[in-house]
């Protein structure tokens, strides 16, 4: 089976492929004609799953601070803390942001968390949070691991999803238990949590057998909103003389990505680039607080984008808005 074969049966077909299949159409070389079909078909699906709805998500880091998981790739880990300052942003300021985003067509508010923040905190003001911001506007948690006694609490008070994924290389660039990140994951798929996931964060020095293992776990978890990111070279951090992978290679990434999972709700690439739209992207994120892909403990003035400006890069190829009834 050549590769354009390849391509036309993982898109046809909602059955899992084989490892080997998505490492084969991984290696799709870039530019190719392949490289064009695997868009084309990416594109078509999304416009034929998701007609002409856009989404962005806004995403609040609420605290700056040294983490003992200690991300060889992130801005916050504890051996190599490089942001600017550290903080706890207050419950007021976390209410007041999300009740200003919420005026720029937010579908989904995230609210991020280092691995070592204390959960009751998090509890508390993610309560506060869903009172203050509109029914329909979704709240989603990034935190670290927990049990389903944190699962039942965080349903309580009105989170509708957890961001939580398995990172590539987990346990090996980062000090968290892969297998502790994997029962968690499967705590939120067994819940009436929604489950966000990504394949994260992908620099070159990634196989692709790699890649493939996290791309078929998405796919077997039957993920609503998926995503891939690719590592952001971060100044100072143990990752930082490895390269990242380049706009081509996201887009493609992103497409075969799409056409296996086969996600219900939205496509993801991140950082934004405006190339990924060509293979059927239609969710983006704006950015405020602290991001483990920056030094400013203030991403909004810095890497992040403003909800406008996410919806104006969606709104260009054709993406839009629509309120909920």
């Amino acid at each position: 089976m050549n590769k354009i074969e390849l391509i036309e049966k993982i898109y046809s077909t909602n059955k899992s492929p084989t490892l080997e299949e998505i490492s084969s159409l991984l290696s799709i070389e870039n530019n190719s004609k392949e490289f064009y079909k695997l868009l084309e078909l990416s594109n078509k699906l999304s416009r034929d799953t998701f007609g002409n709805h856009g989404y962005v998500f806004a995403q609040i880091g609420i605290n700056a601070e040294p983490c003992s998981k200690d991300c060889k790739f992130c801005s916050m880990g504890i051996g190599h803390y490089i942001l600017d300052k550290q903080f706890k942003k207050t419950k007021e300021e976390v209410i007041n942001e999300s009740k200003s985003l919420t005026s720029s067509n937010i579908n989904n508010i995230f609210l991020m968390a280092t691995g070592d923040y204390p959960i009751e905190m998090f509890i508390e003001i993610a309560t506060e949070v869903r009172n203050a911001i509109p029914k329909e506007v979704h709240l989603i948690a990034n935190i670290g691991d927990f049990d389903i006694d944190i699962a039942n609490k965080l349903l309580k008070i009105g989170i509708n999803g957890i961001y939580h994924i398995n990172r590539l290389r987990e346990g090996i660039d980062t000090l968290i238990d892969k297998s502790v990140r994997e029962q968690t994951i499967e705590l939120i798929s067994k819940s009436d949590l929604d489950l966000y996931y990504c394949i994260e964060p992908i620099g070159s020095e990634h196989s692709y057998d790699e890649i493939a293992v996290e791309i078929l776990r998405a796919k077997e978890l039957n993920i609503k909103a998926m995503a891939v990111m690719r590592r952001t070279t971060v100044a100072n951090t143990p990752l930082a003389n490895i390269n990242s992978i380049n706009a081509l290679e996201l887009t493609k990434i992103a497409a075969a990505t799409n056409i296996i999972v086969k996600p219900s709700l939205s496509m993801n690439a991140h950082e934004s680039i405006q190339m990924s739209l060509l293979a059927g992207i239609n969710q983006l994120y704006a950015e405020y607080g602290s991001n483990p892909r920056d030094t400013s403990s203030n991403t909004e003035t810095s890497r992040g984008l403003t909800p406008n400006k996410a919806w104006q890069m969606l709104e260009d190829a054709n993406w839009y808005y629509q309120k909920k009834s």
